[in-house]
């Protein structure tokens, strides 16, 4: 198994567990130094220590646009069904179309987590319930040669109506973020193929549901005991690294995951991420495989570093001084510049392969 090979930019803060009954974050005089180095792992040096805080109230390539999902027949003919995996991902929303001037358009779109197989399917407005939308999923895995096995839908304002109507089908129904072969997709059809549509309403754009409703205000709540780590760093990984020819792999992520890189995004820029350490890596990385870890998003208003799982839970990892904000805008802003990809890695120690690492997307709000 080879080994992945980190190129790092480096900002190193110590994550100590204490008993303190207060719970709040104490950061030290930080005294870091930045490092750029060529690494077969990251190598920790120095570090500023802080309190723990208490509780607040895949790597493949997207396919080529198919955003017109043309003739369902035409367009499962010419699929390369090795290429389709056993999870699925799954929407069920109104479009920013007008249908005959005064209904909105309603589609189910399924794809899988590669992003080879996609599906999309007009659904009448009088006809959006949980029944409908089972009927359809059925009728989409049984005219499909790989069956699956999970799948995943990210909208709050929907979870009722497609929980509902998974749970008649057997597969494992998931509300997760970690949709990202279907946010692209959906993002296509959004620049691509609704403005060309007759009855397009651009005021409709950008309505989303992710998550939780819009009249949800978010807090991010203290981290499970199983989730805390000792340490950990902000660190940068070449781009060129997740995609094929890179030495970030299936083979060695642990029990990670990849999400599908666009490959439209320039080779030499920096992918930026968090890497955990802790001696109880194997037993967080399974936790963070079980919760549907989601991304990191650094607060630097609230100065925190928040880590999102599932389809809307948050959990405050760290309390930011003005120097780990500092850090954390770099990471910010890297983000954005790779369409919010970035990744996050939890180790035993500076030295040791990765007991999971996952590669993310922050999904945008404007789905």
């Amino acid at each position: 198994m080879s080994s992945i090979n980190l190129t790092i930019f480096i900002w190193i803060t110590a994550l100590l567990i204490s008993t303190s009954t207060t719970g709040a974050f104490t950061a030290l005089s930080p005294d870091l130094a930045r490092r750029s180095s060529s690494l077969a792992r990251p190598r920790i040096t120095r570090f500023s220590n802080f309190v723990p805080a208490a509780s607040s109230p895949s790597s493949s390539s997207f396919p080529s646009s198919n955003a017109g999902a043309s003739d369902d027949k035409e367009s499962r003919q010419s699929l390369s069904w090795d290429k389709v995996t056993d999870e699925w991902e799954l929407d069920c929303y109104s479009r920013p179309v007008l249908v005959d001037g005064k209904k909105k358009l309603w589609e189910i779109l399924v794809t899988d987590s590669s992003g080879s197989m996609r599906v999309c399917r007009a659904l009448p407005s009088n006809k959006v319930n949980s029944r409908e939308v089972r009927r359809v999923v059925e009728e989409i895995i049984n005219g499909s040669d790989v069956k699956p096995c999970t799948i995943r839908f990210f909208r709050g304002a929907m979870f009722n109506m497609i929980n509902i109507a998974l749970s008649e089908i057997d597969v494992t129904a998931k509300p997760s973020r970690c949709t990202f072969a279907l946010a692209q997709w959906i993002e296509e059809r959004n620049r691509d193929v609704y403005p060309k549509m007759e009855g397009y309403q651009p005021s409709m754009s950008g309505i989303g549901g992710i998550g939780g409703t819009f009249l949800d205000i978010q807090t991010a709540v203290k981290l499970p005991d199983a989730l805390r780590g000792e340490k950990y760093a902000f660190v940068g990984l070449p781009l060129a690294e997740f995609i094929q020819g890179g030495s970030v792999s299936e083979e060695n992520i642990g029990v990670g995951r990849l999400c599908p890189v666009d490959h439209s995004l320039p080779a030499d820029s920096f992918v930026q991420g968090v890497v955990i350490l802790t001696s109880r890596a194997k037993a967080l990385a399974s936790w963070l495989a079980g919760t549907e870890v989601a991304g990191l998003k650094a607060d630097l208003r609230k100065r925190e570093l928040v880590m999102e799982t599932d389809i809307d839970n948050q959990y405050l990892m760290a309390k930011l001084n003005e120097d780990q904000r500092t850090e954390a805008a770099n990471f910010e802003e890297g983000k954005d510049a790779l369409n919010g990809l970035h990744f996050i890695s939890v180790q035993r120690d500076e030295v040791d392969d990765p007991a999971g690492f996952w590669l993310l997307r922050e999904i945008p709000g404007n789905l």
